[in-house]
C-alpha cells in the first residue's frame, strides 16, 4: 500500500525482466513505492502525466520513443508548468559519461545511475534525487558536460542580477566543487555558500545544482578548456 509520505517511482525500460526486478527491489524499500512501468518512452511520458510520480528511472536506448526524447518531453514547459509537484528524472545506461546520458541531463534529468548497480545504490539515488540533490560527483557532471556545447548560447540578462559574488559562487559550483570546498576558497561559511546557490536558483530559474552547471556550460560561463 502506497503512503501519502512513499517515494513514487515510474520505471521505464524496455526489458520487462530488468523493469521486474528493479520493482522487486524498490518495493522491498521502506518509503520507497513502484507505482507504475513503461515499455518505452512514449508511454512513460503519458504515464508521467497521468500518475506524476516523484521520480522516473529513464532508460536511454528503447524502442518507439527514446530516453533523451521522452526527459525532453517530460520536461518541456508547457507540461511541466500543470504538474502539481516536481518530476524528478534518472537515466538508466550500460556507458558511464555516456554521450546520451549529457543530453539528457541537458533537458533536465539530475544525473545518472548505471544498470549494473547495487540495490543499495538504487535505493540510495531514488532518495538522493526525490530530495532534490544530483546522483553523480559534481566532478563528474563537469567531465560529462565539457566539450558537449559546440555553439555558445548568448548570456541571458538575468545573469546580472546575480552579485559579484554569486556569479563566483556559480562559476565554482559548475566546476565541480562542493560548498565546503567553496567556502573554503572564498573564505566564507558553508552555510552562506547554501545562502548564494539558493539565491542563483531563484534569480536564473534553475532547478538544483545539476542545472547550474548545465546552464554554466551552455553560456560559457565557466572556462572548460581548464
Amino acid at each position: 500500500m502506497t503512503t501519502a509520505e512513499d517515494v513514487r517511482v515510474l520505471l521505464v525500460d524496455d526489458q520487462e525482466l530488468f523493469r521486474q526486478g528493479v520493482g522487486v527491489i524498490l518495493d522491498a524499500q521502506p518509503g520507497i513505492r513502484v507505482v507504475g512501468s513503461a515499455a518505452d518512452g512514449r508511454e512513460a511520458v503519458r504515464l508521467v502525466d497521468e500518475l506524476v510520480p516523484d521520480v522516473v528511472l529513464m532508460d536511454l536506448r528503447m524502442p518507439v520513443l527514446d530516453g533523451v526524447e521522452a526527459t525532453r518531453q517530460i520536461f518541456a514547459p508547457t507540461r511541466a508548468a500543470g504538474r502539481t509537484r516536481p518530476v524528478r528524472v534518472v537515466v538508466l545506461t550500460t556507458f558511464d559519461l555516456d554521450d546520451r546520458a549529457a543530453t539528457a541531463i541537458r533537458y533536465g534529468a539530475s544525473g545518472f545511475l548505471l544498470k549494473d548497480s547495487s540495490p543499495e545504490q538504487l535505493a540510495h539515488c531514488v532518495r538522493t534525487v526525490h530530495a532534490g540533490n544530483a546522483v553523480m560527483a559534481p566532478q563528474d557532471l563537469t567531465t560529462l558536460l565539457d566539450g558537449r556545447f559546440r555553439a555558445v548560447a548568448p548570456v541571458p540578462g538575468e545573469v546580472g542580477s546575480l552579485t559579484t559574488k554569486e556569479r563566483r559562487v556559480l562559476v565554482l559550483v559548475a566546476t565541480g566543487m562542493s560548498n565546503a570546498e567553496i567556502g573554503a576558497r572564498l573564505f566564507v561559511s558553508e552555510s552562506t555558500v547554501k545562502t548564494h546557490v539558493g539565491a542563483i536558483l531563484r534569480k536564473l530559474d534553475l532547478r538544483d545544482r545539476v542545472q547550474v552547471v548545465v546552464y554554466a556550460h551552455e553560456h560559457r560561463l565557466v572556462d572548460t578548456d581548464r
